[in-house]
Formats: structure tokens, sequence, C-alpha cells
């Protein structure tokens, strides 16, 4: 795991969206630290390391939306980032209900997620 002021924890089940996303952040000067399960990045304690959590909505296992609950009741208020491959309203809505910083649907430009990620930094 790396400690830095940058890093941000993606949680995403797809190993080749995980590496792109971990691609993008590495040369816009973040760590990343990625898992592919909501159930992993509990069990890491990551989240109090990072500054930001990407997070797919469809894992298999807990889904994005839980883990972001679950995060939630425990006190966490590490900021959160959904990404999806579904357009779907109804998760949409719950998606934000829960606060999230953004939502983005794949394929996302790659400056969309960036902004999110200074949101983050600089709320």
């Amino acid at each position: 795991m790396r400690t830095t002021a940058r890093m941000v924890a993606i949680v995403e089940d797809d190993p080749a969206m995980r590496k792109s996303l971990e691609r993008l952040l590495h040369v816009n000067g973040y760590s990343t630290t990625g898992f592919s399960s909501a159930e992993d990045f509990l069990q890491s304690g990551v989240g109090n390391h990072a500054v930001a959590l990407i997070l797919d909505i469809h894992l298999g296992g807990m889904s994005g939306i839980e883990l972001r609950r679950r995060l939630l009741s425990a006190g966490s208020q590490l900021p959160v980032i959904f990404i999806t491959a579904y357009e779907d309203q109804a998760i949409h809505a719950e998606a934000h209900a829960t606060g999230c910083v953004d939502f983005l649907t794949k394929p996302f430009e790659p400056s969309r997620l960036m902004d999110a990620l200074e949101r983050c930094m600089n709320p």
C-alpha cells in the first residue's frame, strides 16, 4: 500500500478498467491502490489513508452503493466518485442520495474524472 497525500483508492472489478484508471491517475500525480471487490477494500483499511474513492456501482458481491452506505454508517467522510457502465436513473439518484462527489457513466472523458478528483481535494 502506498501512502501519500494524494492516494486514491479504486474499487473496480474489471481489471482492464482498473489498470486504465490507475494509469490516468499516475500521469496526473496521484498514487493509487486498486481493489477488485468492495470486500477487499474494506479489509484493507486503505480508506483511512485515501483522499478519494473511485467506486464502480456494479461489483460482484457487495455493490458500490452498499459499500458507500457501509462507509457512511461507520462515520467515514471519504469522498466517493461513482462510475458505472449502465445508464439507470434510479441508480443515479440512489448514488447521489449517498452524497457522492460525482457519478460518471463509462466511457467518460478523463477530464471529467480529474475534475471530480479536484473537487475531492478542494471541496
